[in-house]
């Protein structure tokens, strides 16, 4: 019997047809089943239209997020085709939204570049949506054509419908909550998106109208990514106006906008055929060698650096830098369906040697500018030096080792990272209350004082020196910057718990941003989060009620009735005024006692 059990064989192979292996492996093609994956199915749709727009059949696209969950596409491109396939003898309509790897961008006819390589984002967003209506109007046919489905089948045949004038393609899918955590779709983050399309591809128009709240957008630049520059560095002083040059070299399209500011950070954003690779490539490996190197090469013609003893390295050279790198690449090999990084080789020696040459070109043309970025890249070297030497330093003292904890840290007892958090509470008071309140078994307090130092206008060997940091370095024990290691993190939660008003925004702010700028995975991986005291305490009688704002209180206050009489308002000015019980919550559960809102 238990022979028989143990056999493998044929009837043990499953074969998954249609979309099923979609709905199965969902994250083998969008990444994850989360909030980036539900986006992603926005992305894809929407990049399909994109690609109409770059072949030069498309220039509007509407993006609608619907008060029934849903979101609809709709772009007046060529339109999907409805004809019969002559080998599938079905309606190319349903082949392109029901078969993976079916698609028009294969052989390059019909575009010559484009984000989707193999045919299966469009059919994945079918297969993960309870309900799919797709609509085709046909300018060839004059007619619209339509089909539906239900989790990738479909529902009805093509069906012909009214005559029409206009060509396009109108996609509306309903997100399948039996595949995702949550399928409510987050209006910045498809905004974000929308512009950057915008941006990257001039004198499209992108409208974006979220039905939910009446909100409606439209993106459209004639400036291309030279406005994009412009845009991301809103609120900082330029060291010269944004240098854009673009070229085509070996059949690759290469175009890149950029301009040095007054920070000490670097921005560089890449994509290719206008997919954002946010772990970059071989097409952001050739920029920041050719920027480098053709700093270096000028400033060692005019002998600029003769009283250094050292050449610039790439950090100095890009330090206040902000970058868009857009290539278009016939045949790009990304790294995984979702596209997150670059792999053509050919690619790094095209935008090296178009990018060297078109920098040396201006470099030449305007000297002025050029000592400027130098001047500033010279700074960065001597603080980069300066930055060693204080990172042996604090490497001594066990800050970037993790040795030793600060003594104002109260420890909790517990070893499984995963269950433990920490609470960086502004001032002394506060963390005494909240230490009083906290369950030492899972959550530790770390009190800070004072305002944070804002990283983003000081270079790294201020941040290793800074006496109110290091406190903070020390009792997280994951190190900072190159030496950051989030396996060390002694945490599962970082929360910052500071006071509800505007210094208490401020200090949120400043330390998000040395999170941000100096222990990024922290972030990238889900550890921050942000604790929101109550503002006010509302009581009536033996009923207390808390408000986190004036909008919570004027709510409770109107159940209360009676125009508020009888009812007394609290308000807190800071944590500090809070005792250990008010900050306390039972009705809590046990891994979130404290009286907070956690985000």
């Amino acid at each position: 019997m238990a022979e028989e059990e143990n056999q493998y064989n044929a009837d043990n192979i499953q074969v998954l047809k249609g979309l099923e292996a979609v709905r199965k492996r969902p994250a083998m093609y969008i990444g994850d089943t989360g909030v980036n994956g539900l986006h992603h199915l926005i992305w894809e749709v929407v990049d399909n239209a994109v690609d109409e727009a770059m072949a030069g059949h498309c220039d509007t696209i509407n993006v609608e997020l619907n008060d029934d969950g849903s979101v609809t596409v709709m772009d007046n491109g060529r339109g999907i085709p409805v004809d019969e396939h002559p080998t599938e003898k079905r309606s190319a309509l349903e082949i392109v939204m029901t078969v993976l790897h079916a698609g028009g961008k294969f052989d390059k006819q019909n575009y010559a570049v484009s984000g989707g390589l193999h045919g299966v984002g469009v059919s994945v967003v079918n297969g993960l949506s309870s309900r799919c209506e797709v609509e085709v109007h046909s300018k060839i046919k004059g007619r619209v054509f339509r089909q539906e489905y239900s989790r990738g089948v479909p529902e009805t045949e093509v069906k012909e419908g009214e005559e029409t004038s206009i060509a396009g393609t109108k996609v509306t899918f309903f997100p399948d909550d039996e595949i995702f955590e949550t399928i409510v779709f987050n209006q910045d983050t498809v905004a974000h998106r929308l512009r950057e399309l915008s941006f990257l591809n001039r004198g499209l128009r992108i409208v974006l109208k979220d039905l939910r709240d009446n909100y409606e957008e439209a993106f459209h630049y004639e400036g291309g990514i030279q406005a994009f520059v412009e845009y991301i560095d809103e609120g900082k002083a330029h060291v010269h106006n944004p240098v854009h040059f673009e070229g085509d070299r070996e059949g690759v399209w290469v175009e890149i906008a950029m301009a040095y500011n007054d920070s000490y950070t670097q921005n560089l954003f890449s994509y290719v055929n206008t997919i954002h690779t946010p772990e970059g490539g071989t097409h952001e490996t050739g920029f920041r060698t050719a920027l480098t190197r053709s700093l270096n090469s000028y400033a060692t013609k005019y002998n600029l650096l003769k009283s250094e003893k050292f050449t610039l390295s790439g950090d100095d050279a890009r330090e206040g830098l902000t970058a868009v790198i857009s290539v278009k690449v016939s045949e790009p090999q990304f790294e995984g369906q979702t596209k997150q990084k670059l792999g053509n080789s050919e690619v790094r020696g095209v935008v090296e040697s178009l990018v060297s040459e078109k920098l040396n070109e201006f470099f030449e043309e305007n000297p002025v500018i050029v000592k400027r970025i130098l001047t500033k890249a010279l700074e960065a070297a001597r603080a980069r030096e300066a930055a060693r030497k204080a990172r042996e330093l604090v490497r001594r003292k066990g800050v970037l080792e993790g040795g030793g904890l600060p003594g104002k840290l109260l420890d909790c007892s517990s070893n499984k990272k995963e269950m433990t958090e920490v609470f960086l509470v502004e001032g002394d008071s506060a963390g005494g209350s909240a230490a009083q309140g906290r369950n030492r078994e899972f959550q530790a307090i770390l009190p800070l004082w004072g305002k944070m130092l804002n990283v983003e206008k000081s270079r790294i060997d201020k941040v290793l020196s800074n006496d109110k940091l290091q406190p903070m370095i020390l009792a997280l024990g994951a190190g900072i910057g190159e030496d950051y290691d989030l396996e060390k993190l002694r945490y599962g939660k970082v929360i910052v718990m500071a006071d509800a008003d505007v210094d208490g925004s401020h200090i949120r702010s400043l330390l998000l941003t040395f999170f941000y700028r100096y222990m990024r995975p922290m972030i990238d991986n889900g550890h921050v989060f942000i604790a929101q005291p109550p503002l006010f305490l509302v009581k009536k009688g033996k009923e207390e009620d808390y408000a986190f704002n004036e909008t919570d209180r004027d709510d409770l206050l109107e159940q209360h009735g009676d125009e508020g009489k009888g009812v007394t308002v609290q308000r807190y000015k800071g944590l500090g005024e809070m005792n250990p019980d008010q900050l306390w919550n039972t009705t809590m559960d046990p891994e979130s006692r404290m009286r907070l809102r956690v985000t």
